[in-house]
């Protein structure tokens, strides 16, 4: 695994504590469906939330929720309706943003943070 792998990977498990220390209910990490990839995929209360999350060393170069760019944005949109189409979901869909810099350590929990 690559620096960057490693980086990745703390920050989705960062995340992962965060969410399900505000209540919600983990169904994902890491779900694949061809070469399309959500970080996190939970429930809160009735809404299907798909998250990305974004992890950075320093934001010397901004912070980390920045960079989910417009393509990227796309790329999550499409997974997400492959993922609802699979498990047949009927309620609301949201999309997060969670954005994560080590040094100094913070969190930023985007919710909403595009539309599809």
């Amino acid at each position: 695994m690559n620096q960057n792998q490693k980086l990745a990977n703390s920050g989705e498990t960062a995340a992962a504590r965060h969410l399900l220390s505000h209540n919600f209910k983990l169904l994902e990490q890491n779900w694949h469906f061809r070469k399309k990839e959500v970080d996190l995929i939970a429930i809160e209360g009735d809404t299907l939330v798909i998250v990305e999350v974004k992890t950075r060393s320093t934001a010397r170069f901004g912070e980390a929720w920045q960079f989910v760019n417009r393509q990227k944005q796309n790329f999550l949109i499409s997974a997400a309706n492959q993922y609802v189409q699979q498990h047949n979901w009927q309620g609301p869909v949201r999309f997060d943003i969670i954005g994560i810099c080590l040094n100094p350590y913070a969190l930023k929990h985007i919710r909403d943070a595009f539309y599809p």
